[in-house]
């Protein structure tokens, strides 16, 4: 039996084209456009019209940088891929892509079939993996090349966190040798955590353990330094690069420079760096600490050259690093010690309507909007055109988006499951109206009718930037 449904009368917006559009999808999959009004447009028939006049037709978001029920620092995000992936629906998020974490002396086999657990059977939108590589040796090395075969083809290291996933520059040398001969890609969080380990020592010890210091500590010239380092490493090991979550402007200037040498360097900043700063950090009563992570905020100075690299290009991706802890019972471990306090934000139900909000003050184009959210991150990890863009053959991931309606945005009302809003208070125009995933409806006009385990497991190809 197929199954047929019209989205009718609404601007259908891509990262290359905006048309007035009628889109026709069946079978889960996007099977024809056809200008609104027109003959071809008004012959169609179909079970299900939805009329999105007066709306953006856009495809369904893609957030590249998700931690869905990751342990860290002695406790767990408190998302599960059950409420993370329908907050996400509820944001315009058709697609995430989860970390499977390697503990150290384990395989990665052993991480992956830990995170495929988690997620098997509980999503509400598709979902794939990265894989974190915190133990370098031959066997890893090895079982990257299967990986990378299997559809998991991208692997992150850290420079930051001695001790529980920090790789030395050795380590990350072999691991991008090894992504320079079967396609994958190094995905690296830039912050020189040995020497960030020193100033948080001598922090605490001079008294300074209010959040803050977090921000503090944790200096832009480290984030610089090791983006530069990481980047370096990778042109001597003829690898790719992916900087994850860039936060500083002198780590921008990074990669605008390594890009204008022609290497294949990528960056990916979050809207924390671009809506947050150390204002919100330094907030009285240790409510700073609802807004630790890393890599931290930033001075407001730096959200410019942020926006600034999203329009040249220097950075390619808006993802979340949406790694969310409640404020009671676990960002209020670190009460007296800021460097206890569990490092990450929500923000997986946000992304779209932070970003549309830039639309709407000028920062960036509708085009771009869409470009840096939902098209470039489906080509950076492999999932394009099937995800990311409407065009025939693509799946079904749609959202129909009111550019004119108006949100505040409050842990109130959102979905996440987390007792605070990183921006609680915020007024924005534009909001998520229905939101269908590979055909099928999971948001229907601002209510839920999704399902956990519609979301299947998405195995991806290599990033076709390089192909």
């Amino acid at each position: 039996m197929s199954s047929r449904k019209i989205i009718r009368g609404g601007l259908v917006i891509t990262a290359s084209d905006e048309i007035h559009a009628d889109v026709l999808i069946e079978d889960g999959r996007i099977a024809a456009l056809a200008a609104s009004g027109t003959p071809a447009a008004e012959a169609w028939t179909a079970e299900q019209v939805i009329d999105a006049t007066g709306k953006y037709v856009i495809p369904g978001g893609v957030d590249a940088h998700t931690h869905m029920e990751l342990p860290f620092g002695g406790t767990f995000a408190s998302d599960t891929f059950e409420t993370g992936t329908r907050a996400a629906a509820w944001g315009g998020t058709t697609t995430i892509v989860d970390f499977a974490v390697q503990s150290v002396g384990h395989t990665l086999r052993e991480g992956l079939d830990a995170w495929h657990a988690k997620a098997e059977g509980t999503c509400a939108i598709d979902y794939g993996f990265h894989m974190i590589v915190s133990d370098v040796n031959q066997d890893t090395l090895k079982e990257m090349d299967l990986l990378v075969e299997e559809g998991v083809t991208s692997f992150k290291q850290f420079m930051a966190y001695p001790g529980v996933f920090y790789s030395d520059d050795g380590q990350i040398l072999r691991a991008m040798q090894r992504s320079a001969d079967n396609g994958g890609l190094i995905m690296m969080h830039a912050e020189n955590g040995i020497a960030i380990d020193v100033l948080v020592e001598q922090a605490l010890a001079r008294g300074e353990t209010d959040p803050r210091y977090h921000g503090e500590v944790r200096k832009a010239l480290l984030e610089a330094e090791a983006t530069h380092r990481a980047i370096r490493l990778a042109q001597v090991a003829g690898a790719p690069l992916y900087v994850v979550h860039v936060s500083a402007m002198e780590a921008v200037a990074e990669l605008a420079r390594a890009r204008d040498e022609g290497l294949n360097v990528f960056g990916e900043t979050c809207p924390q760096y671009l809506f947050l700063s150390t204002d919100n950090l330094a907030e009285p009563d240790f409510e700073g600490a609802k807004y630790v992570c890393s890599t931290p905020l930033r001075p407001k100075e730096h959200q410019a050259k942020l926006w600034q690299g999203l329009r040249t290009n220097d950075l390619q991706v808006v993802s979340t690093d949406h790694c969310p802890f409640c404020f009671v019972g676990q960002k209020e471990l670190g009460r007296g010690d800021f460097s206890k306090i569990p490092n990450g934000l929500p923000g997986v139900e946000n992304r779209m309507d932070l970003l549309h909000q830039a639309v709407v003050e000028g920062r960036i184009s509708r085009r771009r909007w869409i470009e840096i959210a939902c098209a470039t991150p489906a080509r950076m990890f492999g999932m394009y055109p099937k995800k990311g863009t409407i065009t025939p053959g693509a799946d079904a991931d749609v959202v129909i988006y009111d550019p004119h309606a108006e949100q505040t945005l409050s842990a109130e009302t959102h979905h996440m499951n987390v007792d605070y809003s990183a921006y609680e208070g915020r007024r924005l125009t534009g909001r998520v109206e229905t939101v269908l995933s590979r055909g099928e409806l999971v948001i229907t006009e601002r209510e839920y009718t999704g399902r956990a385990g519609h979301g299947v497991y998405t195995p991806r190809s290599t990033c076709q930037y390089l192909n």
